[in-house]
């Protein structure tokens, strides 16, 4: 069992295990190693890639670098890496001790080894090490012929736990021997809390350096925060784009995707350029420093104004810098706009950053989805699904979501949560507000400050987004067995029916935020997903049975969910039911009979979902192929460009999808087939049904949520 799979390991150990296997698991040499217990191997390997760790904390060099100064092994003469900083005069004799469990602690005997190592170093004996050994205390030696040379013992432990005094007591005599010229050799302990801070950064990606030039320009009113505000040509712009959605990592949302607004700004910066500065707003960039050069010393002004902003972010205007790089695609002359720019230095500044991020979207308009973007809550589960699971948490709207294993959105998280949790009250919201927007809502009894008040553990997340997934999928089939009101509580009671399966499953085992042992069938949502099926199998009829004898045949369940209190007694006496074996009134008029008078014909999705309002302007959709033939013939070139599998709702029953790889109008429908004529497959269908392949962020197809809708509307006519 490795450290990263244990449960009974600390977060912090099991995090750094993650990080160094990543980072210098391919870079470490272990051909010494032979054919070693695969769980030794893994345990060596770690102690080596702390040793290269403790070296780029103490130099700040590559990782490659830190591993090349790794000689631990037979002939190491008790030291795991020698680093030799020639530019600074200093040697770093590293010594590593790696636990699995984070009680590492330095020994007596290890320190007089590593003395015992630089003795020999000193005295020219490098033969007596391994080869890599050898040739890196040979350019230690030089460098300790010069007087300004420094050596610093770097003793690296995966623990806690100080020092003790026989090893204090070592640590001083052996450097007393050595500094009786003078003080040349010193001593640095790293403990664990260094080690994991270090790896967290070194996990963050690099800060983004945008180069600038405005002109005309000026500086703003003198302050606290230094800014500049001036006109960027727009080629300037599109070089932004190798920066991706990091561009916009301080932005409470991403830029929406090609909305009816961004195309007009496309169609802007094509036709008619010159005009573009008179119709756009501009951007705002926050920098944490700015390198200023002016043409002029005398009269600045009159000279372009050249900045280069480090850790910079675009906090206002994401819209306008997508136009402008998809604009650049269609048509050079686009490059010729000109762009009001404005760039203020935060020097860090946490607080002022979000101040002015929630300023300068004022004039836009801002969900409470949105503002979620900036709690820190949010920022930390973004690291944490990185270190612990080497998962995406995207939070920001507008931002690529994370597809099957690859991750999860914050959406997705708080419904999970939302279901998972003890109390019925919060799915009874969802299931009465029939949206995911009451979610986002902050202040006293708000589901979000429930849920997220502290940090809740990646793996509870991560298991109840499985959960979620999987009883979606698995609703599907059980509707299918249903219709009329049967089928209609199903498509309203979703989230509670999970919430249901939920209480279930935690009843049997409580091990939801429990890292996932090494044995993938002792897992705990190994297990679960498994139960899923058959648990709704029985849910199923006695929610409906329950749901009719506390409030009638026909009672409509987002209005019972509607009372806190009602949709609390409702679930006790489902668990209740079940737990009695599942026994209630007979539903069986609710299933599907097999032979049934033709059904009138259905409105048309499209119309229902815009008639209702139930999808805002710039929804992103995303393709989800369902028929093997299809997935198949289309696999291969939807996987040459992620953006053939995306688009964003308009709103308009005409072509209601903007399809983001050529950024033209389709209904769903016309869309699939212009897919399958762009991938050649011959053996296409001559029509198809484009909403069951457009998939919501919520997880629903475009034809589930005008089904539901439907079966909603059928139910209020009904009472």
């Amino acid at each position: 069992m490795t450290t990263a799979s244990r449960p009974d390991i600390p977060a912090q150990v099991r995090q750094v295990a993650n990080f160094l296997d990543a980072t210098y698991g391919a870079l470490i040499d272990m051909s010494d190693f032979g054919n070693r217990r695969p769980d030794d191997l893994v345990v060596a390997r770690r102690s080596r890639a702390l040793a290269a760790h403790a070296v780029r904390i103490v130099t700040d060099c590559t990782p490659a670098q830190a591993a090349a100064c790794v000689i631990d092994g037979g002939g190491d003469q008790g030291i795991d890496a020698i680093a030799v900083d020639e530019d600074n005069a200093h040697i770093y004799l590293v010594q590593s001790k790696w636990s699995p469990t984070g009680t590492a602690k330095a020994d007596e005997t290890a320190v007089l080894k590593l003395f015992s190592g630089l003795t020999l170093i000193d005295a020219g004996e490098s033969r007596q090490f391994n080869p890599r050994g050898r040739i890196l205390a040979d350019q230690a030696k030089k460098l300790l012929g010069s007087d300004m040379t420094k050596v610093t013992q770097v003793i690296v432990l995966m623990g806690t736990k100080d020092l003790s005094p026989g090893v204090r007591q070592a640590i001083e005599n052996g450097e007393k021997d050595f500094n009786h010229d003078g003080t040349h050799v010193f001593h640095r302990v790293i403990h664990s809390p260094e080690i994991y801070a270090q790896a967290r950064v070194d996990q963050r990606p690099e800060p983004i350096t945008l180069e600038v030039t405005m002109s005309p320009w000026f500086a703003c009113a003198p302050s606290d925060q230094q800014a500049y505000q001036g006109v960027v040509q727009a080629e300037q712009i599109v070089e932004w784009a190798e920066h991706g959605n990091r561009l916009f990592d301080h932005n409470i949302r991403n830029p929406l995707g090609l909305t009816p607004i961004n195309s007009e700004l496309v169609e802007t910066l094509t036709e008619e350029p010159a005009n573009f500065w008179y119709f756009n707003n501009g951007i705002t960039i926050l920098c944490e420093s700015l390198d200023i050069e002016k043409g002029s010393k005398k009269q600045p002004e009159r000279l372009p104004l050249r900045l280069t902003a480090r850790g910079a972010s675009v906090v206002n205007g994401a819209q306008t810098v997508r136009a402008v790089i998809d604009a650049a695609k269609e048509d050079e002359q686009a490059e010729s706009a000109e762009v009001s720019v404005r760039i203020i230095v935060t020097g860090g500044d946490t607080e002022f950053a979000q101040k002015t991020t929630q300023a300068t979207n004022r004039q836009n308009h801002i969900t409470d989805r949105d503002r979620i973007a900036l709690d820190p809550v949010q920022a930390v589960l973004i690291e944490e699904f990185r270190a612990e699971l080497d998962l995406v948490y995207s939070v920001r709207r507008g931002e690529l979501e994370p597809q099957g294993d690859e991750g999860c959105s914050v959406v997705e998280a708080a419904c999970a949560l939302a279901c998972a949790h003890s109390a019925s009250r919060h799915t009874a919201r969802l299931v009465a507000a029939d949206s995911t927007d009451v979610m986002w809502q902050r202040g006293s009894g708000s589901i979000y400050d429930a849920l997220f008040r502290s940090v809740p553990g990646v793996f509870e997340v991560w298991n109840a987004v499985r959960v979620l997934r999987d009883a979606r999928k698995a609703l599907r089939s059980v509707r299918e067995q249903y219709e009329k009101r049967g089928a209609a509580v199903i498509d309203d009671g979703a989230f509670l029916l999970t919430h249901l399966i939920f209480r279930q499953l935690l009843a049997e085992d409580a091990g939801i935020g429990e890292p996932d042992p090494a044995a993938p069938a002792t897992t705990w949502y190994e297990k679960a997903c498994n139960r899923i099926p058959s648990l709704l199998e029985r849910t199923v009829p006695v929610l409906l049975g329950v749901l009719d004898a506390r409030h009638g045949t026909r009672s409509d369940l987002k209005r019972v969910c509607i009372d806190d209190a009602e949709c609390a007694a409702l679930v006790t006496d489902v668990l209740d039911v079940l737990t009695a074996g599942g026994q209630t009134q007979d539903v069986s008029q609710y299933l599907r009979r097999e032979e049934r008078a033709r059904k009138p014909r259905r409105p048309n999705s499209v119309h229902v979902i815009v008639n209702q309002g139930a999808l805002a302007e710039g929804a992103p959709l995303r393709l989800s192929l369902y028929v093997p033939a299809e997935q198949e013939a289309l696999e291969t070139w939807l996987a040459a460009d992620e953006s053939r599998s995306r688009a964003t709702w308009t709103g308009n029953t005409n072509k209601a999808l903007i399809w983001e790889y050529d950024r033209q109008r389709y209904s769903p429908s016309g869309l699939v087939s212009r897919m399958w004529e762009l991938a050649d497959w011959e053996e296409r269908p001559v029509s198809n049904q484009g909403t069951a392949r457009w998939i919501t962020q919520d997880g629903e197809t475009l034809a589930e949520l005008a089904e539901r809708l439907l079966l909603g509307l059928e139910g209020e006519g009904d009472q």
